[in-house]
Protein backbone atom coordinates (compact mmCIF):
# COMPACT_ATOMS: atom_id res chain seq x y z
CA UNK A 1 0.00 0.00 0.00
CA UNK A 2 2.95 2.41 1.23
CA UNK A 3 4.75 1.67 -2.70
CA UNK A 4 0.92 2.21 -4.43
CA UNK A 5 0.97 5.93 -2.47
CA UNK A 6 4.13 6.79 -2.92
CA UNK A 7 3.52 6.11 -7.11
CA UNK A 8 0.79 7.76 -6.85
CA UNK A 9 2.11 10.82 -5.07
CA UNK A 10 5.25 10.97 -8.09
CA UNK A 11 2.53 10.46 -10.53
CA UNK A 12 0.61 13.87 -9.64
CA UNK A 13 3.75 15.64 -8.62
CA UNK A 14 5.01 14.87 -12.15
CA UNK A 15 2.00 16.51 -13.85
CA UNK A 16 2.29 19.46 -11.09
CA UNK A 17 6.28 20.05 -12.10
CA UNK A 18 5.51 19.80 -16.18
CA UNK A 19 2.95 22.45 -15.88
CA UNK A 20 4.82 24.29 -13.75
CA UNK A 21 8.02 23.66 -16.29
CA UNK A 22 5.84 26.71 -18.20
CA UNK A 23 4.06 26.26 -21.47
CA UNK A 24 5.67 23.99 -23.86
CA UNK A 25 8.42 25.87 -25.27
CA UNK A 26 7.84 24.24 -29.00
CA UNK A 27 4.73 25.90 -29.08
CA UNK A 28 6.58 29.37 -29.79
CA UNK A 29 6.65 28.83 -33.38
CA UNK A 30 3.55 28.38 -35.20
CA UNK A 31 2.96 25.66 -37.04
CA UNK A 32 0.18 27.71 -39.46
CA UNK A 33 0.88 27.75 -43.08
CA UNK A 34 3.31 30.64 -44.40
CA UNK A 35 1.05 33.24 -46.21
CA UNK A 36 0.09 32.86 -50.04
CA UNK A 37 2.66 33.97 -52.43
CA UNK A 38 2.03 37.91 -53.61
CA UNK A 39 2.45 36.47 -56.88
CA UNK A 40 2.13 32.64 -57.88
CA UNK A 41 0.90 30.40 -60.77
CA UNK A 42 -2.30 28.48 -59.75
CA UNK A 43 -2.53 25.20 -59.91
CA UNK A 44 -5.91 23.28 -60.62
CA UNK A 45 -6.68 20.37 -58.02
CA UNK A 46 -5.76 16.95 -60.11
CA UNK A 47 -3.29 18.73 -62.52
CA UNK A 48 -0.03 17.02 -63.23
CA UNK A 49 2.55 19.09 -60.78
CA UNK A 50 5.32 17.88 -63.30
CA UNK A 51 3.93 19.71 -66.15
CA UNK A 52 3.16 22.33 -64.08
CA UNK A 53 7.03 22.63 -62.82
CA UNK A 54 8.23 22.11 -66.52
CA UNK A 55 6.18 25.37 -67.19
CA UNK A 56 7.42 27.34 -64.51
CA UNK A 57 9.81 30.15 -64.76
CA UNK A 58 12.78 29.84 -62.98
CA UNK A 59 11.83 31.26 -59.34
CA UNK A 60 8.11 30.95 -59.91
CA UNK A 61 5.97 30.08 -56.94
CA UNK A 62 2.74 27.38 -57.81
CA UNK A 63 0.12 27.66 -55.52
CA UNK A 64 -1.98 24.32 -55.39
CA UNK A 65 -5.75 24.54 -55.10
CA UNK A 66 -7.27 22.52 -52.59
CA UNK A 67 -7.38 18.82 -53.69
CA UNK A 68 -5.61 15.79 -54.52
CA UNK A 69 -2.54 15.42 -56.70
CA UNK A 70 -0.30 12.39 -57.51
CA UNK A 71 3.66 11.89 -56.32
CA UNK A 72 6.50 11.89 -56.97
CA UNK A 73 7.43 15.11 -57.67
CA UNK A 74 10.34 16.43 -58.49
CA UNK A 75 12.00 20.19 -58.02
CA UNK A 76 15.06 20.16 -59.93
CA UNK A 77 14.40 24.42 -60.69
CA UNK A 78 14.45 26.69 -57.96
CA UNK A 79 10.50 27.08 -57.02
CA UNK A 80 8.22 27.27 -54.35
CA UNK A 81 5.14 24.80 -54.20
CA UNK A 82 2.52 26.10 -51.64
CA UNK A 83 -0.60 25.26 -50.90
CA UNK A 84 -3.35 25.13 -47.92
CA UNK A 85 -3.31 22.03 -45.93
CA UNK A 86 -6.06 20.45 -48.00
CA UNK A 87 -3.90 20.24 -51.02
CA UNK A 88 -2.35 17.01 -50.87
CA UNK A 89 0.58 15.43 -52.54
CA UNK A 90 -0.12 11.85 -52.28
CA UNK A 91 2.42 8.61 -52.78
CA UNK A 92 1.57 5.79 -55.19
CA UNK A 93 3.43 3.69 -52.67
CA UNK A 94 6.97 3.58 -53.84
CA UNK A 95 9.86 6.09 -53.26
CA UNK A 96 10.03 9.60 -52.25
CA UNK A 97 7.19 11.79 -52.58
CA UNK A 98 8.72 14.83 -53.07
CA UNK A 99 12.30 15.52 -53.99
CA UNK A 100 13.70 19.13 -53.08
CA UNK A 101 16.88 19.03 -55.49
CA UNK A 102 17.51 22.67 -56.46
CA UNK A 103 18.70 25.34 -54.26
CA UNK A 104 16.77 27.64 -53.02
CA UNK A 105 13.70 25.76 -53.57
CA UNK A 106 10.34 25.52 -51.24
CA UNK A 107 7.94 23.47 -49.87
CA UNK A 108 4.85 25.77 -47.71
CA UNK A 109 2.02 24.85 -46.06
CA UNK A 110 0.68 21.85 -48.10
CA UNK A 111 0.32 17.83 -47.06
CA UNK A 112 2.25 15.13 -48.17
CA UNK A 113 0.74 11.55 -47.96
CA UNK A 114 2.75 8.67 -47.64
CA UNK A 115 6.03 7.20 -49.07
CA UNK A 116 7.43 3.87 -50.29
CA UNK A 117 8.79 1.50 -47.46
CA UNK A 118 12.05 0.67 -48.32
CA UNK A 119 14.97 1.12 -45.54
CA UNK A 120 17.89 0.71 -47.91
CA UNK A 121 16.22 3.11 -50.59
CA UNK A 122 15.21 5.90 -47.67
CA UNK A 123 11.96 6.52 -48.85
CA UNK A 124 10.54 9.76 -47.71
CA UNK A 125 7.62 12.16 -47.84
CA UNK A 126 10.01 14.47 -48.23
CA UNK A 127 13.79 14.41 -49.38
CA UNK A 128 16.09 17.59 -49.62
CA UNK A 129 19.03 17.41 -51.83
CA UNK A 130 20.27 20.87 -52.17
CA UNK A 131 21.22 24.34 -50.16
CA UNK A 132 18.87 26.79 -48.85
CA UNK A 133 15.68 24.63 -49.01
CA UNK A 134 12.96 25.51 -46.67
CA UNK A 135 10.12 23.17 -45.89
CA UNK A 136 7.56 25.65 -43.48
CA UNK A 137 4.32 24.96 -42.67
CA UNK A 138 3.95 21.06 -43.87
CA UNK A 139 1.75 18.28 -42.79
CA UNK A 140 3.48 15.06 -43.12
CA UNK A 141 2.08 11.84 -42.60
CA UNK A 142 1.73 8.21 -43.03
CA UNK A 143 5.50 8.05 -44.07
CA UNK A 144 8.35 5.77 -43.56
CA UNK A 145 10.80 8.68 -43.23
CA UNK A 146 9.66 12.17 -42.66
CA UNK A 147 11.97 14.59 -43.88
CA UNK A 148 15.33 13.44 -44.96
CA UNK A 149 18.06 15.84 -45.92
CA UNK A 150 21.29 14.92 -47.33
CA UNK A 151 24.48 16.71 -47.91
CA UNK A 152 23.16 20.25 -47.48
CA UNK A 153 23.60 23.66 -46.11
CA UNK A 154 21.45 26.23 -44.90
CA UNK A 155 18.03 24.64 -44.56
CA UNK A 156 15.21 25.70 -42.88
CA UNK A 157 12.86 23.15 -41.15
CA UNK A 158 9.73 25.59 -39.41
CA UNK A 159 6.72 24.62 -38.11
CA UNK A 160 6.07 21.16 -39.88
CA UNK A 161 3.80 18.83 -38.26
CA UNK A 162 5.18 15.18 -38.94
CA UNK A 163 2.77 12.03 -37.73
CA UNK A 164 4.62 8.81 -38.12
CA UNK A 165 3.20 5.37 -37.91
CA UNK A 166 2.11 4.20 -34.43
CA UNK A 167 0.48 0.85 -35.16
CA UNK A 168 4.14 0.04 -36.55
CA UNK A 169 6.78 -1.29 -33.66
CA UNK A 170 9.43 1.03 -32.41
CA UNK A 171 12.23 0.01 -34.45
CA UNK A 172 10.62 -0.55 -37.25
CA UNK A 173 9.45 3.37 -38.15
CA UNK A 174 11.48 5.54 -40.28
CA UNK A 175 12.85 8.55 -38.52
CA UNK A 176 10.74 11.71 -38.58
CA UNK A 177 13.78 14.24 -39.55
CA UNK A 178 17.04 12.72 -40.48
CA UNK A 179 20.47 15.40 -41.21
CA UNK A 180 23.14 13.60 -43.02
CA UNK A 181 26.21 16.08 -43.64
CA UNK A 182 23.67 18.78 -43.35
CA UNK A 183 25.42 22.23 -42.26
CA UNK A 184 24.22 25.70 -40.67
CA UNK A 185 20.91 25.06 -40.60
CA UNK A 186 17.35 25.68 -38.41
CA UNK A 187 15.17 22.82 -37.56
CA UNK A 188 12.53 24.97 -35.48
CA UNK A 189 8.99 24.44 -34.38
CA UNK A 190 7.88 21.23 -35.93
CA UNK A 191 6.46 18.72 -33.82
CA UNK A 192 7.09 14.99 -34.29
CA UNK A 193 5.00 12.36 -33.04
CA UNK A 194 5.19 8.26 -33.14
CA UNK A 195 7.71 8.12 -35.39
CA UNK A 196 11.92 6.54 -34.50
CA UNK A 197 14.22 9.53 -33.86
CA UNK A 198 14.98 12.73 -35.14
CA UNK A 199 18.94 11.98 -36.28
CA UNK A 200 21.30 14.51 -36.86
CA UNK A 201 24.25 12.72 -38.09
CA UNK A 202 27.91 14.30 -39.19
CA UNK A 203 25.93 17.88 -39.59
CA UNK A 204 28.10 20.36 -37.53
CA UNK A 205 26.32 24.24 -36.63
CA UNK A 206 22.75 23.67 -36.66
CA UNK A 207 20.06 25.09 -34.49
CA UNK A 208 17.37 22.69 -33.02
CA UNK A 209 14.88 24.73 -30.91
CA UNK A 210 11.01 24.92 -29.73
CA UNK A 211 10.46 21.57 -31.28
CA UNK A 212 8.11 18.60 -30.24
CA UNK A 213 9.08 15.06 -30.15
CA UNK A 214 6.50 12.80 -28.75
CA UNK A 215 6.32 8.37 -28.53
CA UNK A 216 9.39 8.23 -30.38
CA UNK A 217 12.46 6.54 -29.81
CA UNK A 218 15.41 9.06 -29.28
CA UNK A 219 13.74 12.40 -29.40
CA UNK A 220 17.06 13.92 -31.36
CA UNK A 221 20.26 11.91 -31.80
CA UNK A 222 23.58 13.40 -32.47
CA UNK A 223 26.60 11.24 -33.54
CA UNK A 224 29.93 13.02 -35.09
CA UNK A 225 27.90 16.66 -35.47
CA UNK A 226 29.48 18.90 -33.73
CA UNK A 227 28.97 22.94 -32.66
CA UNK A 228 25.17 22.15 -32.41
CA UNK A 229 22.65 23.94 -30.66
CA UNK A 230 19.39 22.40 -29.00
CA UNK A 231 17.31 24.41 -26.80
CA UNK A 232 13.49 24.88 -26.05
CA UNK A 233 12.42 21.75 -27.05
CA UNK A 234 9.75 19.59 -25.32
CA UNK A 235 10.20 15.81 -25.75
CA UNK A 236 7.58 13.58 -23.93
CA UNK A 237 7.31 9.87 -23.49
CA UNK A 238 10.60 8.83 -25.79
CA UNK A 239 12.93 6.16 -24.83
CA UNK A 240 15.79 8.52 -24.74
CA UNK A 241 14.89 12.79 -24.98
CA UNK A 242 18.60 13.54 -26.14
CA UNK A 243 21.53 11.55 -26.88
CA UNK A 244 25.41 12.78 -27.98
CA UNK A 245 27.74 10.74 -29.31
CA UNK A 246 30.97 11.50 -30.27
CA UNK A 247 30.51 14.96 -30.38
CA UNK A 248 31.90 18.41 -29.42
CA UNK A 249 30.72 21.70 -28.67
CA UNK A 250 27.32 20.49 -28.59
CA UNK A 251 24.87 23.47 -26.03
CA UNK A 252 21.44 21.82 -24.22
CA UNK A 253 19.42 24.86 -23.09
CA UNK A 254 16.11 25.03 -21.67
CA UNK A 255 14.66 21.63 -22.60
CA UNK A 256 11.84 20.21 -20.77
CA UNK A 257 12.40 16.44 -20.85
CA UNK A 258 9.43 14.35 -19.59
CA UNK A 259 8.76 10.33 -19.44
CA UNK A 260 11.50 8.84 -20.84
CA UNK A 261 10.72 5.19 -19.98
CA UNK A 262 11.61 1.57 -20.21
CA UNK A 263 14.62 -0.40 -19.67
CA UNK A 264 16.76 2.32 -21.50
CA UNK A 265 14.62 5.05 -20.58
CA UNK A 266 17.33 8.24 -20.26
CA UNK A 267 16.40 12.20 -20.63
CA UNK A 268 19.75 12.76 -21.76
CA UNK A 269 22.75 10.72 -22.55
CA UNK A 270 26.64 11.67 -23.59
CA UNK A 271 28.92 9.41 -25.21
CA UNK A 272 32.58 10.16 -25.76
CA UNK A 273 31.58 13.69 -26.12
CA UNK A 274 32.87 16.88 -24.13
CA UNK A 275 32.79 20.95 -24.33
CA UNK A 276 29.13 20.24 -23.75
CA UNK A 277 27.23 22.91 -21.94
CA UNK A 278 24.24 21.61 -20.59
CA UNK A 279 21.63 24.08 -18.74
CA UNK A 280 18.93 25.22 -17.58
CA UNK A 281 17.00 21.91 -18.72
CA UNK A 282 14.21 19.93 -16.54
CA UNK A 283 14.23 16.34 -16.62
CA UNK A 284 11.20 14.74 -14.86
CA UNK A 285 9.99 11.66 -14.45
CA UNK A 286 12.77 9.55 -16.75
CA UNK A 287 13.97 6.53 -15.59
CA UNK A 288 17.28 8.07 -15.69
CA UNK A 289 17.99 11.48 -15.70
CA UNK A 290 21.25 11.76 -17.45
CA UNK A 291 23.47 9.16 -18.59
CA UNK A 292 26.99 10.01 -18.92
CA UNK A 293 29.76 8.10 -20.62
CA UNK A 294 32.71 10.31 -21.49
CA UNK A 295 36.36 10.42 -21.83
CA UNK A 296 38.53 13.64 -22.69
CA UNK A 297 39.69 14.24 -25.90
CA UNK A 298 42.48 16.78 -24.82
CA UNK A 299 43.97 18.21 -21.27
CA UNK A 300 41.09 20.75 -20.19
CA UNK A 301 38.18 20.17 -21.69
CA UNK A 302 35.00 19.14 -19.54
CA UNK A 303 31.40 18.65 -19.53
CA UNK A 304 29.49 21.86 -17.61
CA UNK A 305 25.77 20.60 -15.91
CA UNK A 306 24.46 23.73 -14.46
CA UNK A 307 20.92 24.75 -13.27
CA UNK A 308 19.58 21.86 -14.48
CA UNK A 309 16.71 19.62 -12.52
CA UNK A 310 16.94 15.93 -11.91
CA UNK A 311 13.53 15.06 -10.67
CA UNK A 312 10.87 11.97 -9.72
CA UNK A 313 13.07 9.35 -11.85
CA UNK A 314 14.46 6.39 -10.74
CA UNK A 315 17.78 7.80 -11.25
CA UNK A 316 19.10 11.14 -10.97
CA UNK A 317 22.41 10.83 -12.82
CA UNK A 318 24.33 7.54 -13.91
CA UNK A 319 28.05 7.59 -14.33
CA UNK A 320 29.92 4.82 -16.12
CA UNK A 321 33.69 6.27 -16.92
CA UNK A 322 35.53 9.29 -17.50
CA UNK A 323 33.64 11.46 -14.73
CA UNK A 324 36.63 13.62 -14.27
CA UNK A 325 35.87 16.04 -17.58
CA UNK A 326 32.15 16.14 -15.63
CA UNK A 327 31.45 19.36 -13.39
CA UNK A 328 27.79 19.38 -12.10
CA UNK A 329 27.19 23.37 -10.48
CA UNK A 330 23.77 24.91 -8.85
CA UNK A 331 21.72 21.45 -9.99
CA UNK A 332 18.58 20.25 -7.87
CA UNK A 333 18.41 16.49 -7.42
CA UNK A 334 15.22 15.37 -5.63
CA UNK A 335 12.72 12.66 -5.69
CA UNK A 336 14.88 10.35 -7.36
CA UNK A 337 15.28 6.59 -5.99
CA UNK A 338 19.01 7.14 -6.04
CA UNK A 339 20.13 10.51 -6.93
CA UNK A 340 23.48 9.58 -8.35
CA UNK A 341 24.67 6.30 -9.55
CA UNK A 342 27.88 4.66 -11.01
CA UNK A 343 28.45 1.45 -13.19
CA UNK A 344 31.40 -0.19 -14.65
CA UNK A 345 34.51 2.11 -14.23
CA UNK A 346 32.93 5.45 -12.67
CA UNK A 347 33.77 7.19 -10.43
CA UNK A 348 31.48 10.09 -9.45
CA UNK A 349 34.48 11.17 -6.99
CA UNK A 350 36.64 12.28 -9.77
CA UNK A 351 33.78 14.86 -11.06
CA UNK A 352 33.06 18.28 -9.55
CA UNK A 353 30.04 19.01 -7.40
CA UNK A 354 29.47 22.26 -6.20
CA UNK A 355 26.31 24.19 -5.17
CA UNK A 356 23.42 21.38 -5.96
CA UNK A 357 20.76 21.07 -4.08
CA UNK A 358 19.76 17.50 -2.55
CA UNK A 359 16.48 16.70 -1.42
CA UNK A 360 18.00 14.29 1.29
CA UNK A 361 20.27 16.95 2.57
CA UNK A 362 20.13 16.98 6.34
CA UNK A 363 22.63 19.73 7.02
CA UNK A 364 21.48 23.45 8.22
CA UNK A 365 22.48 26.68 7.38
CA UNK A 366 23.15 28.80 10.26
CA UNK A 367 24.41 31.86 8.47
CA UNK A 368 21.26 32.07 6.37
CA UNK A 369 23.53 32.41 3.10
CA UNK A 370 21.41 29.91 1.44
CA UNK A 371 24.47 27.56 1.39
CA UNK A 372 24.68 24.59 4.06
CA UNK A 373 27.25 24.51 6.43
CA UNK A 374 28.23 21.07 6.42
CA UNK A 375 29.13 19.07 3.25
CA UNK A 376 26.27 16.49 1.24
CA UNK A 377 28.02 13.86 1.16
CA UNK A 378 26.28 10.72 -1.03
CA UNK A 379 26.35 7.44 0.49
CA UNK A 380 24.42 4.69 -1.70
CA UNK A 381 25.04 0.86 -0.61
CA UNK A 382 22.28 -0.23 -3.20
CA UNK A 383 24.01 1.66 -5.82
CA UNK A 384 27.46 0.35 -4.08
CA UNK A 385 26.23 -3.57 -4.75
CA UNK A 386 24.92 -2.29 -8.33
CA UNK A 387 28.02 -1.46 -9.00
CA UNK A 388 30.02 -4.63 -8.17
CA UNK A 389 27.05 -6.82 -9.53
CA UNK A 390 25.36 -4.93 -12.41
CA UNK A 391 22.21 -7.17 -12.55
CA UNK A 392 21.08 -6.02 -9.47
CA UNK A 393 20.15 -2.57 -11.73
CA UNK A 394 17.08 -4.38 -12.44
CA UNK A 395 15.77 -4.48 -8.99
CA UNK A 396 16.02 -0.43 -8.61
CA UNK A 397 13.11 1.06 -7.47
CA UNK A 398 11.66 -2.20 -5.97
CA UNK A 399 10.62 -2.34 -2.47
CA UNK A 400 14.08 -4.52 -1.74
CA UNK A 401 16.35 -1.58 -2.97
CA UNK A 402 14.84 0.33 -0.19
CA UNK A 403 15.25 -2.03 2.39
CA UNK A 404 18.81 -2.08 1.25
CA UNK A 405 18.79 1.60 1.77
CA UNK A 406 17.65 1.38 4.71
CA UNK A 407 20.12 -1.37 6.37
CA UNK A 408 22.76 0.78 4.90
CA UNK A 409 21.96 3.63 7.01
CA UNK A 410 21.07 2.12 10.22
CA UNK A 411 23.56 -0.42 10.46
CA UNK A 412 27.02 0.76 10.87
CA UNK A 413 28.80 -2.17 10.05
CA UNK A 414 27.40 -2.14 6.51
CA UNK A 415 27.64 1.48 6.00
CA UNK A 416 28.88 2.06 2.41
CA UNK A 417 31.19 3.99 0.69
CA UNK A 418 31.08 7.69 0.31
CA UNK A 419 29.87 8.06 -3.74
CA UNK A 420 30.44 11.85 -3.63
CA UNK A 421 31.16 15.25 -2.04
CA UNK A 422 29.59 18.92 -2.43
CA UNK A 423 31.35 20.60 -0.35
CA UNK A 424 28.60 23.72 -0.66
CA UNK A 425 25.12 22.26 -1.24
CA UNK A 426 22.22 24.66 -1.88
CA UNK A 427 19.51 24.82 0.63
CA UNK A 428 16.52 25.75 -1.69
CA UNK A 429 15.62 23.73 -4.80
CA UNK A 430 15.99 24.76 -8.23
CA UNK A 431 12.76 25.41 -9.99
CA UNK A 432 12.28 23.13 -12.68
CA UNK A 433 13.04 24.24 -16.39
CA UNK A 434 13.79 27.64 -14.71
CA UNK A 435 17.03 29.02 -14.85
CA UNK A 436 18.24 30.98 -11.87
CA UNK A 437 18.24 34.30 -11.58
CA UNK A 438 21.78 34.05 -10.48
Amino acid sequence: MTGSRHALARVLALALLARGAGAAPAERVSQAAPARPASCLAVAAGSSLDAAIAAAPEGASLCLAPGDYTGPVQVTRRLTLWGPREAVIRSQGSGTTVALDAAGSALQGLAVDGSGGRFDLLDAAVRVGADGVRVEGVAIRDALFGVLADRCRGLVLRGNEITGRPEVPLGLRGDGIRLWEVRDSQVEGNRLSDSRDMVVWYSPGNRIAHNSVLRGRYGTHFMYSHANVVEDNRYEQNVVGIFVMYSRDVVVRNNLVLRSAGAAGMGFGAKDSVGLVVEGNAFLGNRTGAYIDTSAFSPGEVNLFERNAFRLGEVGIELHAGAAVDRFVGNSFRDNDVEVAVEGRGDARAAEWRGNDWGDYAGYDLDGDGIGDLPYELRSLSSELAARVPALAFFRGAPAFWLVELIGRVVPLLEPQVLLVDPAPRMAALAPGIPDAD
